[in-house]
């Protein structure tokens, strides 16, 4: 009988969908970005919206920015996994790119609101994973929101006005997280990916493994 090696054993295993929701300012776009740069096999989804680009993003990395009638002709065939309207724009999934990445057991990241992970829910069944993270209080959601100097005093307020109602789905989620030490939820997040991953029927090779250990290899 010839030996295996047991060293780096590499079982495959499908891709999944990490959705990562919050109100604007409470800190999943820091997260996002702690997550991507520490992990060679989680790619960002790369969504469809309407809005304007703000200063430094980049067409086709942070977002394909298009107009209204070119949204609603993707929406209309059926190319999105997911679409909602956010403060007056559109945003989607294209689905696509997303299936044939979890297909190669890639993990795929997103920045969604409640409804699109809604959605996602719908369609996704076990390649999702939602986690919703929470500002540790209004005060400090209001502040952070502020200091990004990227929205207007007005635009801010209705950000903090929509907070309360995102907020109330957060029973919604696989997971909650509050976000009091960005270092320290980062870490949490980690944990849940990880812990995800290793999930018995998301790791399509393991029946093939288990019978070949039974067998004595």
């Amino acid at each position: 009988m010839s030996e295996i090696s047991t060293e780096n054993i590499q079982i495959e295993r499908r891709g999944l969908m990490l959705v990562l929701s919050s109100p604007s300012g409470a800190g999943k776009t820091t997260i996002s970005r702690a997550l991507l740069a520490e992990d060679d096999n989680l790619s960002m989804s790369v969504s469809a919206t309407t809005r304007k680009p703000r200063p430094g993003e980049v067409e086709g990395k942070d977002y394909f920015f298009m107009e209204p009638v070119d949204f609603n002709l993707l929406v209309n065939k059926g190319e999105l996994l997911e679409h909602a309207k956010v403060f007056d724009n559109y945003y989607g999934t294209p689905a696509a790119p997303v299936r044939e990445a979890l297909a190669a057991g890639k993990d795929i990241l997103f920045d969604i609101d409640w409804q699109g992970t809604q959605q996602l829910a719908q369609k996704a069944g076990d390649d999702l994973v939602s986690v919703f993270v929470l500002p540790p209080s209004t005060q400090a959601l209001e502040k952070r929101l502020k200091s990004r100097a990227q929205d207007s005093d007005e635009v801010v307020a209705r950000r903090m006005s929509k907070a309360s109602e995102e907020i109330s789905h957060w029973r919604e989620y696989d997971y909650v997280v509050v976000n009091d030490d960005v270092n320290r939820c980062i870490a949490e997040v980690k944990a849940i990916l990880q812990a995800e991953r290793v999930r018995r029927n998301r790791r399509t090779g393991l029946l093939t493994f288990v019978e070949q250990l039974r067998e004595g290899y």
